[in-house]
């Protein structure tokens, strides 16, 4: 045969669909024996996470009871903006009444509005059709709020007329729009696989509402939250959108071994560190409203989860460089496929550490521009409980992310063997 056509029949082993290199690459007996063994072991022990962990259950909110975001006399509406006034200028403050201005017959109907202010009309709950003219923080006014935008507020029922507060802005349907051209760009480009995709991302939504956050707040162990959880997630997510075979198999096996590595690293690192878990008044608030939580498991059960994606990119990527560098040369010895396929593990490392370390970047963006301007050494600053979370958080994530390339791609090229079809066909060429 031709060196041009040996050259064509590899490039076609190379770049083509998954099925035809999984053809092309046998993996022995005992060696899959011993993957899926490994796995049930980790899906197992999920599965015992699960009942045990169960969240069955209501938080402990202590004396108080539940946060309500209403009281009993008060209730949410939604209303349309008829009218925005501009903003007012440093200084100035909004007319308000009683916290809140009237609205509805008895009310201010009609009146001019005052710098600060919102006018709009209930189209939905109680006192349907009254004017509601309520003030609005300045950032809300400069977001773009026009005339039709829906927002929700809270009404207080008074004598004469009731009383309306500024909640949110109600942004569901741009979030339906952004949804759509999501779902429409993914499975137009990515077709199958990503409309699988779209599906396992969804359950592993449903993981997490209806598991991980409801155990986390009744106070169980962050780290066998987040193990139990990820599990699940991975082996609903990869087997979904990469189908049942021993190519994924593998990188669902080094993925789990790299979210264990993860989260042993992240419990040295919070000790370490001497991490207490609550860093910002978000996490204080949480403490004032559920009593007996473990915010130290919370941040690891966060390290944990928050690579989880990172990680499972690298994975299946380095499993199927090695099977499709084993289907277009099956010749090739197992220390050459784990050395060519580390090749590119190197260039991926490299961008999804980038990755990581922009995405921590961009989510704390506001507290770094605060830390930046106090005149403390940089040492110092980074020392802050918030920075060090979100350093520990990415270092733990990056390490474990690094150490699961070689992890898996070794174990992919010890795995991997040419099928017998394939080996005869390399020797007459």
């Amino acid at each position: 045969m031709s060196r041009h056509r040996r050259a064509e029949e590899t490039h076609g082993h190379g770049h083509g669909q998954d099925g035809a290199a999984d053809d092309a690459v046998e993996v022995g007996t005992l060696a899959r024996t011993a993957v899926l063994v490994s796995l049930a072991a980790f899906v197992v022990a999920a599965v015992v996470g699960a009942v045990w962990l169960w969240p069955d259950r209501e938080p402990d909110f202590g004396e108080g009871g539940p946060p309500a975001f209403a009281t009993e006399d008060t209730e949410f509406v939604t209303a349309d903006v008829t009218e925005v006034a501009e903003p007012c200028a440093d200084g100035e403050r909004a007319a308000v009444e009683d916290g809140a201005v009237r609205g509805g017959a008895g009310g201010r109907t009609g009146a001019a509005l005052t710098c600060g202010q919102v006018a709009a009309t209930v189209t939905e709950g109680a006192g349907e059709g009254d004017r509601a003219v309520f003030p609005v923080a300045p950032e809300v006014s400069r977001s773009g709020l026009t005339e039709g935008d829906s927002v929700l507020v809270v009404r207080v029922p008074a004598e004469g007329a009731a009383s309306y507060q500024f909640s949110q802005v109600q942004r569901g349907g741009a979030l339906a729009w952004l949804l759509g051209i999501f779902v429409v760009a993914v499975v137009v480009v990515a077709r199958l696989r990503g409309l699988m995709g779209l599906v396992g991302l969804g359950l592993g939504a449903v993981v997490v509402w209806q598991f991980t956050l409801p155990a986390l707040l009744v106070g169980e162990n962050g780290l066998a939250v987040a193990m139990t959880s990820a599990t699940a997630i991975m082996v609903v997510v990869l087997y979904t959108t990469h189908g049942f075979s021993m190519r994924s198999s593998v990188a669902l096996l080094g993925t789990l071994v790299g979210v264990a590595l993860t989260g042993v690293l992240g419990l040295l690192a919070m000790g370490g560190t001497r991490l207490s878990g609550i860093s910002d008044e978000t996490g204080g608030l949480l403490a004032g409203q559920v009593s007996g939580l473990d915010f130290r498991g919370l941040l690891i059960c966060g390290i944990v989860l928050t690579g989880l994606g990172v990680l499972n990119d690298v994975t299946i990527t380095q499993a199927s460089v090695v099977w499709e560098l084993r289907a277009a040369q099956p010749g090739m010895p197992r220390r050459q496929v784990f050395a060519s396929a580390m090749r590119i593990g190197r260039d991926h490392i490299a961008s999804s550490i980038y990755t990581l370390l922009f995405a921590y970047t961009g989510a704390a963006l506001i507290v770094l521009m605060l830390v930046s301007l106090l005149d403390r050494p940089f040492l110092e600053l980074i020392s802050s409980g918030v920075l060090t979370e979100e350093i520990v958080r990415t270092l733990t994530s990056a390490i474990g992310l690094v150490l699961a390339v070689p992890l898996t791609t070794g174990l992919a090229a010890l795995l991997a063997a040419p099928a017998p079809a394939a080996a005869r066909r390399t020797a007459r060429l």
